[in-house]
């Protein structure tokens, strides 16, 4: 055992404590710890939906495409969140309305959340330690989602439903649907291109089409978030939030990947020009509480009927 009152030890401190010298940007990037930030975008990074801005583009009464999805959800016909892209494959009235810009045209009348840029940026580039590389992953058309985060995000960074197209712009076929369990091989790809290790992945979503993503997220030691109060997502993200500017998402990433506190958080954003007027923190149970049926009265009901 070395002699602390050695001069061996005072030699040695500084070493463990010393910090490397990266000589470029490359090299400084490099060294930070890698995450993958992966978002749907109907709901999450827009107000609106995809469908009901197309549907009112072709034309077509937003309380159709509204009956149609809901049916198909319901009876369980393709995965949720594809309804769209069934519909404008196989639907009649779509199919025989819709051509590839039309999408496009969608995407820019798409009203999106404000901020979004700023939280690109953020995980991109400003957080000290940390790169986030951001990625877009919804069931919408790829078309749609591009238009609509042009100069935003980078293009290749956009993962969408792919349709094949004939000479006049008509749908000929899906190549790919994200929605489902193809957001799950999408967040695969990912981490194989990237190689990347599933514990640095993290996942925002709103609707019942992230359930399988979110629950593939947890289960490898990921990190999800839910925007909003859907009663069947709320459960599994490990985190909520709500807000109407795109840089709430980055709240619950700030306090529990990098482990932040509220004013470090809370000064960070002033730096940026932007101020947390309000933040609340609450938990909300929403029951459903009947009376106990004792089994005699059971019967006499059943008998009655």
């Amino acid at each position: 055992m070395p002699n602390l009152r050695s001069g061996w030890v005072c030699r040695t401190m500084p070493q463990l404590n010393h910090q490397p010298e990266f000589d470029t940007m490359a090299e400084k990037i490099a060294a930070r710890k890698r995450y993958i930030f992966a978002s749907d975008f109907d709901h999450t990074l827009s107000f609106n939906d995809s469908g009901y801005v197309l549907s009112e583009l072709l034309g077509i009464p937003t309380s159709e495409y509204e009956r149609k999805a809901t049916g198909m959800a319901k009876l369980n016909l393709v995965q949720q969140g594809g309804e769209l892209a069934y519909l404008l494959l196989h639907d009649p009235e779509f199919r025989s309305r819709v051509r590839r810009e039309h999408l496009y045209e969608a995407g820019k009348r798409v009203r999106l959340k404000p901020n979004i840029d700023l939280l690109y940026r953020f995980l991109s580039e400003d957080l000290e330690g940390y790169r986030f590389d951001f990625y877009v992953i919804s069931a919408g058309p790829v078309e749609v989602l591009r238009s609509a985060l042009e100069g935003i995000i980078p293009p290749e960074h956009i993962y969408g439903t792919e349709f094949e197209y004939n000479d006049a712009g008509e749908i000929e076929r899906i190549l790919q649907v994200t929605a489902g369990y193809g957001k799950v091989a999408v967040i695969d790809q990912l981490l194989e291109t990237l190689k990347t290790g599933p514990d640095r992945i993290v996942y925002a979503g709103d609707g019942s089409s992230d359930i399988h993503v979110m629950l593939h997220v947890n289960r490898r030691d990921g990190f999800t978030i839910a925007v909003s109060q859907n009663k069947y997502l709320a459960p599994i993200a490990k985190r909520s939030v709500i807000g109407d500017s795109a840089l709430a998402i980055l709240v619950p990433i700030l306090e529990e990947v990098m482990g932040w506190d509220s004013v470090k958080i809370r000064e960070s954003f002033e730096a940026k020009g932007l101020l947390i007027q309000q933040w609340d923190k609450v938990q909300t149970d929403t029951l459903t509480i009947v009376p106990i049926v004792a089994p005699e009265e059971e019967a006499s009901a059943a008998l009655a009927e």
